[in-house]
Formats: C-alpha cells, sequence, structure tokens
C-alpha cells in the first residue's frame, strides 16, 4: 500500500521593505498629531484644597457649621464634608446644589426664581434642585464643575460657596 502525503501549496507573501514600513509608521503618526483633541481643564486636589480651606474659613467667619460638596463638570461628587453640628440632611441637599450649579451652570438659586411663579414644569428635570447655596466653577470661561454648602441660611450657604471659588480664582492668578 502506498503512503500519500498531501502538502499545501507554500504561498509566499513578500514582506515590506523598511522603506515602506517607515512611510506607514510616518502616516500613522502624521494622522495622530493632526487629530485635534481638546484640552480639558479639570479640579485638581490642590484646586480642591484650596477651595475647602476658604470654604471652611467663611464658615467660621460667619459662625455656622455647615456640609460642604464640590463635584466636576458631571456632576461626580469629589468631595463632600459634613460639618459636626450640620443635620445629616445637609449631605444630600449639599449634593443637589452642587449638582445643579454643575449641569446647569448657574447657581442653584436660579432653579427656585424660575419656580417663583408656580411653575413646577422644572422639578422633572434631571438634578434640578430649587434652593440656593450651589454656586458653579468657572475658570476662563469653561465649567469645571460645582461647589456648594448646606446647613445655614440659604444666602450665607452660597457666600461660604462663593469664597471657596473666590479663593481658587485668586490663586490662578498668581
Amino acid at each position: 500500500m502506498t503512503k500519500l502525503t498531501l502538502t499545501a501549496p507554500t504561498l509566499r507573501v513578500p514582506r515590506p521593505s523598511s522603506a515602506w514600513a517607515g512611510l506607514l509608521l510616518f502616516t500613522l503618526v502624521a494622522s495622530l498629531s493632526a487629530a485635534d483633541l481638546p484640552t480639558k481643564k479639570v479640579l485638581s486636589l490642590a484646586a480642591i484644597k484650596t477651595m475647602v480651606a476658604a470654604a471652611e474659613a467663611e464658615a467660621q467667619k460667619q459662625k455656622v457649621d455647615v456640609t460642604l460638596c464640590i463635584v466636576d463638570d458631571h456632576g461626580t461628587v469629589l468631595f463632600i464634608q459634613k460639618g459636626d453640628t450640620a443635620p445629616l440632611n445637609t449631605l444630600d441637599f449639599a449634593q443637589g446644589k452642587a449638582r445643579f450649579a454643575a449641569l446647569y451652570g448657574s447657581p442653584s438659586k436660579d432653579a427656585g426664581e424660575g419656580m417663583k411663579n408656580g411653575n413646577a414644569a422644572p422639578l422633572a428635570f434631571p438634578a434640578w434642585f430649587p434652593a440656593q447655596g450651589g454656586v458653579p466653577i468657572k475658570i476662563d470661561g469653561q465649567l469645571l464643575g460645582g461647589m456648594s454648602a448646606s446647613g445655614a441660611k440659604s444666602e450665607i450657604d452660597e457666600a461660604i460657596a462663593q469664597a471657596g471659588i473666590d479663593a481658587l480664582t485668586t490663586s490662578l492668578k498668581k
């Protein structure tokens, strides 16, 4: 009996020369560097610490104990701190105020003002929080997030949050 062996034909694929490989690599790098990706400022830990220190100082000056909250431009909590004697519900209030400021780019006070004429429709909007005390964090016209305070009178809450943002703005000018 004869044994039959089948072999597949060998295909010879020419390898690209190093010149072609170099040209391909150059084309890829050139197209990647030509892509114009936007740059975005974000809140660093140092920026957060600056804002918190100034807000705490303002709260002491006002003789109030509050909850502080800082969120990024998507409303994600970056920092939250409840004052020793601040009520537990201020944790939720502070987050709501800061999220509104970050997502809508305006103070949370604006949400309440818009509802004073009886228009309750905005309550269906995501993260709509009609209570004063949240302020957007804007640097060079770019919205970076929101900061809020909760636990004192609304005007004082807003002044505390604004003190934190003012301190950040001042520190960036140096």
